[in-house]
């Protein structure tokens, strides 16, 4: 799908609350709700993503 490679983040609980994120494709982080896997998948770019999980600390 995609030609993602979608990983479950290492932010995702045991609670069910459950992100996968796939950084395979050049220029991209792919977001998606594991529990849905053929839902939206939000796309970002590299920095983007890198200032958001620089946020969570």
């Amino acid at each position: 799908m995609h030609g993602f490679d979608f990983v479950k983040s290492s932010y995702s609980t045991g609670s069910g609350e459950c992100v996968e994120v796939a950084r395979n494709v050049p220029d991209t982080v792919a977001v998606r709700d594991s529990k849905d896997p053929d839902g939206p998948i939000l796309r970002l770019a590299p920095t983007t993503w890198a200032e958001f999980t620089a946020s969570l600390h």
